[in-house]
């Protein structure tokens, strides 16, 4: 159940006369401060100036009106005009009883399941995937994680860069100056020397190296035998060396559809797009003129090929026409912004405007010294080594806290930690803003940290444990669930707020809010935990309760780092 919006449903009903029930109720809010109660519903300030009212008076008369039964009782009149709702006791112990035999935790199905594809990821796949990657592919799947808990139907999109410039310079690099042993021993590693080789000399003002790899490209495009035949041979490489990194990542796609997919439709979209007057020649290429835009989207260039923007078109028109997606995400970074404007300011002139189409757009990863992060030598730092990394220095405190675990046991939760700690990381940070790398405070076991929700949960495995007790018998008792302390009634109406968590982060597209949310459950059942005895509780039922709310806490924290892309494990 989700309860703001069952209290905002409540509160739009009595909406006092004038007023707009829709912003009446959006103003219901979680309150800030446990002695204003649960929520609060702030909207009589506004409506009574805009009404020319007392806003206290106004207050009064919407506490009379409401019915929040049986989640509350009449809000509390406070300050200027607030309304304070606290929920009854009896409801929120009866709530969490039920949920000990809800799998979804009080998730429900929506009314209307939306169709969301999110385009994430989406690396070039001629090269090895490097740290500027793993802003996309984590928030993107946390994404479609959260999308489908909550009951839409998500396709994941990896949107893969098979087709562009970087082959061309690829296949100059290969018939002049490959490696063969190199390339039998690490394909995809040889690979990227010939890429980094030809765009070094480019760089460095070899303009006759930047033709011929134009040439190569094109070559490549118009369906040479060579080529296409050395394409083929790469692909199958280049494939199955990110499929290693994703499948570590535990993140898996519905659809990989490269720019290789949407070049035979290239031709199609831009002369749709002439045709419907849209698209137009300047300066011996074609382009679209954007409104607000200085620069026009540019859909063919002088030398006649296509590009990046063509290439979204295309893939626009067939996302819409085979999926018929409600919302289309793309998380990009922010450095893309005007292109996205662009072209979704063209795609809906074309006529493809049914689907929502939104940037999900992220900062950059910074290093110690604020410039974007680096290997000490200044190349940009591999996706794989920086995994490598996580696990090495999350064995480190994993070998110092947990002494314990024989070799094998630290292995494996040094794997989860470290790889949950970069996850954890970057999905706590608005995904809009810069963040600095810090390996010691990414993996601190106290903080709003991975490391500190895993050992949270950890803790409360081990309770049962000791108590040599089961969550499972637990569940089957569903025993009354008592409240009388306040570390318990806070730690369960923090569980009972899941749902709407999940579904303002996915509406406001930013995993940061339940990264917020599991950090705040597990500081309430650390305070549950030191105040309320578990397995020492002064009766059985009393033991019984909290048993019920441990395992609650965990379920919910599993759950959501599992929406994350985190693993847990029972043992720290």
């Amino acid at each position: 159940m989700n309860i703001i919006e069952t209290l905002r449903q409540a509160f739009a009903a009595a909406t006092p006369e004038g007023g707009e029930p829709a912003a009446f109720a959006a103003a219901v809010r979680p309150s800030t401060d446990p002695k204003f109660g649960d929520y609060q519903a702030n909207g009589c300030m506004g409506l009574a100036k805009a009404l020319k009212k007392d806003p206290r008076e106004l207050a009064r008369v919407v506490a009379a009106a409401v019915d929040l039964a049986p989640l509350a009782g009449p809000p509390e009149v406070a300050g200027p005009g607030f309304l304070n709702v606290r929920l009854r006791d009896d409801w929120v112990a009866a709530a969490l009883r039920d949920l000990l035999g809800d799998e979804r935790l009080g998730l429900i199905p929506p009314e209307r399941r939306k169709t969301v594809v999110i385009d994430y990821s989406s690396p070039n796949v001629a090269k090895p995937m490097h740290v500027g990657h793993v802003r996309s592919t984590v928030i993107g799947e946390s994404l479609a994680r959260i999308f489908t808990a909550l009951g839409h139907e998500v396709i994941r999109d990896n949107h893969l860069g098979d087709w562009g410039s970087q082959f061309g310079m690829i296949l100059w690099g290969w018939k002049n100056h490959r490696d063969e042993a190199a390339f039998a021993a690490d394909p995809v590693g040889e690979l990227a020397r010939l890429y980094r080789l030809a765009q070094s000399k480019i760089q460095a003002g070899a303009t006759e190296v930047e033709e011929a790899a134009r040439v190569e490209t094109a070559k490549l495009h118009e369906g040479d035998p060579e080529n296409r035949a050395l394409w083929e041979r790469f692909m199958p490489h280049c494939l199955a060396a990110l499929r290693g990194v994703y499948d570590r990542l535990g993140v898996a796609f519905d659809v990989q559809l490269g720019e290789s997919f949407y070049d035979p439709s290239l031709a199609d979209v831009v002369q749709d797009l002439e045709v419907k007057g849209i698209a137009v020649p300047s300066e011996g290429a074609t382009v679209v003129f954007v409104e607000g835009m200085k620069a026009p989207l540019i859909v063919r260039k002088q030398d006649g090929a296509f590009n990046y923007a063509t290439t979204d078109l295309a893939t626009i028109q067939y996302r819409e026409e085979t999926w018929h997606p409600d919302e289309v995400l793309y998380v990009v970074d922010h450095r893309q912004g005007d292109h996205f404007k662009a072209l979704f300011a063209v795609a809906r002139r074309w006529g493809y405007g049914r689907a929502d189409l939104e940037h999900v757009a992220f900062g950059t990863i910074l290093g110690r010294d604020r410039k974007p992060f680096k290997t000490r030598d200044g190349d940009v730092v591999g996706l794989e080594s920086l995994l490598d990394e996580a696990v090495a220095e999350a064995r480190k405190v994993v070998d110092a806290n947990s002494p314990d675990l024989d070799p094998e046991q630290r292995g494996r939760v040094a794997e989860v930690v470290g790889l949950g700690a970069i996850k954890y990381a970057d999905l706590s940070q608005n995904r809009l803003s810069d963040y600095v790398f810090d390996w010691d405070k990414m993996l601190a076991m106290n903080g709003n940290t991975g490391a500190y929700l895993q050992y949270a949960y950890a803790r409360i495995r081990s309770i049962f444990r000791k108590g040599d007790v089961t969550p499972e018998s637990v569940r089957d008792r569903r025993p009354a669930i008592a409240l009388s302390h306040p570390a318990e009634r806070a730690l369960g109406v923090q569980v009972l707020r899941l749902p709407e968590t999940l579904e303002l982060a996915a509406g406001e597209l930013k995993p940061n809010i339940l990264t917020d949310y599991l950090f705040d459950l597990a500081n309430k059942f650390s305070t549950f935990f030191e105040e309320c005895p578990v397995l020492k509780a002064e009766s059985a039922d009393r033991r019984d309760s909290r048993l019920a709310l441990c395992d609650l806490t965990a379920r919910t924290m599993k759950l959501g780092l599992q929406l994350l892309g985190i693993d847990v494990i029972d043992r720290m």
